[in-house]
Parts: C-alpha cells; structure tokens; sequence
C-alpha cells in the first residue's frame, strides 16, 4: 500500500476535524450533539509516523485522540450522501492531538490548542477508500503499548457519508485536504516519555495502515508574556482525561454522604440555617411537589425559556432544542432547574421528557411554569416542583432558549451547580460552598427540636425551653448521650 510522505502532508490544503462524532464518546462527555460541528486545523500540524510531538513548556494537558483520517480523491461541492464516500481517495490513522491548557485561548476556535507543529500526526500507510467498507473499520489506540481506545465505524453518530456531504454544501473539498472524524471515548493525557501508537484497519478486508507512532517530548522554551500563556481549570482537566476520577479530582454533584445528609432534615430547618448566614433569598417560591413525601436533593443545571414569538419559535423551539438536549444529558443527581417567568399557562415539562429525565437518573425537576400530563408526571418515582398543571404545549407560552446558565426561578436565583433541595415545604437553593455546613448545623437543630418536642410532650411550658436556656441545654446535654441523631454519623 501507499505509503504517508512529505508530498502527502503538502497536498494537504486544509485539515478539517469534527468536534464529537463516536456516540461512546458523546456519552462519556454526557451530550449528544444533534448535528456534526467542526474545526480547523493548520495544515502545518501535520507530521510523519515516527516524528516526535512536543508538549510545549509550561502545559500539563497534552491529550491524544486516535481518529481515522480520510483524505480527499476527487473535489466535492455540494454533493449528497449517497455520493459523498466516492469523493474519498483513501484512509488512514491519525493523531489529533492538543493542549486543553490553551483551549481558552482562542475562544473555541482550537487555533493555538490543537495546530502546534506535529499536533496532527498521520499514517503511515493509505488504505484505497475503494477496497472498503466505511461503516466497517476499525480505530485504535496504544499508549506504552497498552491498548486505551477501540471502537468500529458502527458506533458512529454521523457516518462519513454524512460529514463529507455536510462540509461540502459551503467549501470545496479539494483532492489532498484531510478530514480528522473523530475520536471514540478512551482518550486521555500525555506526559513525555509516552508512546502513542493509532492503527485503523478494515478487519473482513485484512487491510490496515499499520501502527501511527508518535514519542512525546518535553518542550523548553516558555512561551512568551505577548500571547496567551498556558491556564488550566479543573474542567479542562476533567475534559483533558475524560473523567473527574481519572484527573484525580473530586466528582462533581453531592457526594452520597451529603446527600444523605441533607435530606435528613427538613427545608424549614435548612432555611433558618440559611437566614442565620444572611441568606434570605433562597426559596424558589410558589411551588408544590409531585411527591411530597419525598425529599430530594441534587445539583443544579438550567433552562432558560423565553416568552414566545413565532418567528423565533421556528428557529429554537422546534427538533432537537435546548429542552431536549438538556434533558438528554441530564447525570445521576442533577435537578433540572426551569426558568418559565412564573408562567403556569402551559406546560414546561410533560410525561415523555419527565421519564427521560428520571431514565437519566435526575433527581427532580423544578419549574416555575405548568406541567402537562400531571397524572402521568405524579406517577413517576422523581418529584416534579411546579406551579400548577396545564393541558396545553410548550409553544403556546415559551421558547425554549439556552441552558446552564444563571436563571432566575419562582424568584429565585440559581447557578449551574448549585445544590437544590426540596420537600413538601419548599425548595431552597443553597451555595455548594455551604452546604457542607448548612447540612450539619441543620442536623444538630432537628436534634435538638427532637428534644424539645419530647419534653413539651411530657408537660414542659415552652419558657426557657425554646429556645433552651442553660438549664435545659445541660439536660439536653445529658439526653443526647443515649439519644444520638440517625443522621449525624453514617
């Protein structure tokens, strides 16, 4: 077979690489894109198997990504599906390579993260595009020779088909321009000294480009004050490694200790430990609960909608919108948070994206809009925090606009990440940074209401007993030894 060469990487007019295509990765990130996006990538980034890949000083985040490359035969303008894989000269394995310590850099564009020179390795060897299946081929990828990513074209989101035609409606696809299709989960970090070795192979056709090998150095020439130096945030870490466990850091939401901490004690009791720290603005009013016999607590992501307007309501309110996507991605313990202007004259949420929402092991939902098809919404194991029930559809009221974002609900305001809990009492709205707190101090009063109230069963007048003066507090004091709290110790 045709082997990758100098002249192959000069053909190369551009370089084209698709955000999240292998639906393995699109879960492991936790969203599913309902349209491909994509990239550049400067065609100076490209290199030989064999060349060595500098991790530039100062970064930490030098993440790997097997991908299978294909590289354009014949131009394609506007060309249809059915179409587009004849247009396709041959395949190879490829490397797409970058720093998640400059992602910010460039505000989404990749520019500096993913173009340094040798970031997009390719080969060794090109595969005819005509001896293969594309929805039969297969990528790895080998760190230290330990095999971290395999997935076939059969996990694909979008085939090839699809991304060549999409691509092709607004540039041309000239001969030697190199698409980058994505990479399945498994990617991670590199250090200097790794090995990184991809290979694409069609397996029924026993043909393969052989093992891509790239050495990671480490660079030594900082990079200079004039531009953007190297910033890295525990998000980029986690997105860099793939997960919060793999970059050594906490996971994200309620740890089950906390969580079971706070839905020992009541939101009434939370509160008054809220207004003790001058939080008074933390109840997201007006609200009652599918379950109130349950007691939730999770955090926080968000929907904004907007009030409707035909026009825009064609453009965001139908398919694949931001009500959908978000209930899509929703993770074990998130609580969907709505932002429906206190508008209860249609639903918000109904019984199919509900289900959905309990399938992806949300916690709740809290709206302070309608729910549709309450009946159906009670019946669910997850509680529903909402205004009132309403037969008609979202469109009728809202446009379902943008997500994870600052929102204001049943006035108040609430953060991605925020910790939410709710009963049938209310819903508050607690800083993570207290909640640790919040929750032990709310379990030490319930403790000593617990007593309080035993003692103005037994007969006890409330004077001096509520609150408790000394007196009471050393007999409490005493009653507590034998009377420890279920919730104070796991």
């Amino acid at each position: 077979m045709e082997q990758v060469t100098a002249a192959t990487i000069k053909a190369a007019g551009k370089v084209i690489a698709v955000h999240l295509a292998y639906q393995s990765r699109a879960d492991q990130r936790g969203r599913t894109p309902a349209k491909p996006s994509y990239f550049l990538k400067a065609s100076s980034s490209l290199s030989l198997s064999g060349s060595d890949i500098e991790r530039p000083a100062g970064c930490e985040l030098l993440a790997y990504e097997g991908e299978i490359a294909l590289i354009i035969g014949t131009a394609a303008r506007r060309v249809s599906p059915a179409e587009a894989w004849s247009h396709v000269g041959q395949v190879s394995a490829s490397n797409d390579l970058g720093v998640y310590d400059l992602k910010y850099a460039d505000k989404g564009s990749n520019v500096r993260s993913k173009s340094g020179d040798g970031f997009t390795p390719f080969g060794p060897a090109l595969i005819p595009a005509a001896d293969i299946d594309p929805a039969a081929l297969r990528v790895r990828t080998w760190v230290n020779g330990e095999l971290v990513q395999e997935d076939t074209t059969a996990g694909l989101i979008f085939p090839f088909s699809q991304i060549i035609a999409d691509l092709s409606q607004l540039m041309t696809l000239e001969p030697g321009d190199v698409i980058l299709t994505g990479t399945p989960a498994g990617s991670s970090v590199a250090v200097p000294g790794d090995v990184l070795e991809v290979e694409v192979d069609a397996p029924a056709q026993g043909l393969s480009t052989g093992r891509l090998r790239t050495a990671v150095v480490q660079g030594t020439t900082e990079l200079a004050e004039f531009g953007n130096g190297p910033k890295a945030t525990d998000t980029d870490r986690e997105d860099a490694y793939g997960s919060a466990e793999a970059a050594g850091l906490a996971p994200k939401g309620l740890s089950a200790e906390l969580k079971r901490k706070l839905t020992s004690v009541g939101t009434a009791t939370l509160s008054a430990q809220l207004r003790q720290r001058g939080l008074n603005n933390v109840s997201i009013d007006g609200l009652k609960s599918t379950r109130p016999e349950l007691r939730i607590a999770g955090t926080a992501r968000t929907l904004r909608y907007v009030p409707n307007r035909e026009d825009l309501f064609k453009t965001h309110g139908g398919g694949y919108n931001a009500q959908k996507r978000i209930i899509n991605t929703l993770n074990d313990g998130d609580v969907l948070v709505m932002e429906a202007r206190g508008e209860p004259g249609t639903g918000t949420v109904g019984d199919i994206l509900a289900l959905r929402a309990q399938v992806r092991g949300a916690a709740a939902i809290v709206t302070d809009g309608g729910v549709r098809d309450v009946a159906a919404v009670a019946a669910l194991d997850m509680p529903t925090f909402f205004t009132g029930a309403h037969p008609a559809v979202l469109g009728r009221k809202h446009i379902p606009w943008d997500t994870d974002l600052t929102i204001s609900c049943g006035g108040a305001t609430v953060q991605p990440g925020d910790i939410i809990v709710g009963d049938a009492d209310g819903v508050l709205v607690i800083p993570p940074s207290l909640a640790q707190e919040v929750a032990d101090a709310a379990i030490s009063q319930e403790h000593e209401e617990t007593f309080i109230a035993e003692m103005v069963a037994e007969g006890h007048g409330v004077e001096g007993l509520y609150p408790m003066n000394a007196a009471w507090k050393a007999k409490f004091a005493q009653w507590a030894a034998t009377h420890p709290h279920p919730a104070a110790q796991p």
